[in-house]
């Protein structure tokens, strides 16, 4: 049987001129992102529309966007399962993200504001002082922060492609379950990694910040090849 997810949202907020079946769509790649819905859930229309308090409708289109986009697939007549992304994909979504990634960092060593570089430090301070007291907790916590780490320097490099490709391909991360940050060691190697990309980015030195960052995405690919291998 299917896990259900405990929690995906509340209902939606309806302001700010997003029709309603963008509005549902949304709120679903968030509960993805979020951990809310892992590969292997099952999504039913009337669920998710109890769930958000809207009709079928738009949860209907918000569902067929997700399955054109391949983050569902059908599930034998009973709605749709969250895809689980077999090794080779994995391997070319990394692929992909090293190259954006290295990207982006060496766009903010060009662009970024210093604002922008005292704000990456804050986010990685933020990371450090993560409470420890609840290792699940922890390891979600560290998570979000590392995305607003990413983000923060996509919005640096000062490229609306760019920053938009690389939220699609947090769709996809979300796809792959528990965080790396759940492997032994990784928080601490992780930290270090990223301060070596703020200084290069303070530094102005976009070689060493892509060189750097592609560097820390292949070890994030080592850590999850090491998660998956206990599964």
């Amino acid at each position: 049987m299917a896990r259900r997810p405990a929690k995906a949202g509340g209902s939606i907020a309806r302001g700010g001129g997003v029709a309603l079946g963008e509005a549902v769509f949304r709120s679903l790649c968030e509960a993805l992102q979020a951990g809310s819905y892992r590969a292997g859930d099952r999504l039913r229309e009337e669920e998710v529309a109890q769930r958000l308090k809207v009709s079928r409708t738009p949860v209907r289109e918000a569902l067929g966007r997700l399955a054109a986009r391949g983050f569902v697939e059908p599930a034998g007549g009973r709605g749709l399962i969250v895809r689980n992304l077999d090794i080779s994909e994995v391997l070319e979504l990394y692929a992909m993200r090293e190259i954006m990634e290295g990207a982006a960092a060496r766009l903010a060593a060009e662009h970024a504001s210093a604002p922008e570089v005292d704000a990456l430090r804050d986010i990685e301070q933020a990371f450090v002082d993560v409470s420890e007291t609840d290792a699940a907790e922890t390891a979600k916590e560290r998570a979000r922060l590392n995305r607003a780490f990413h983000e923060a320097i996509c919005r640096a490099a000062r490229n609306r492609y760019l920053d938009n490709a690389s939220r699609d391909l947090q769709d996809w991360i979300a796809l792959l379950g528990p965080t790396t940050f759940t492997v032994t060691g990784r928080p601490s190697t992780s930290h270090g990694e990223h301060q070596g990309i703020i200084e290069a980015i303070a530094a102005r030195d976009g070689d060493k910040a892509e060189q750097l960052a592609r560097a820390h995405i292949r070890e994030a690919l080592r850590c999850r090849l090491k998660l998956l291998q206990k599964q």
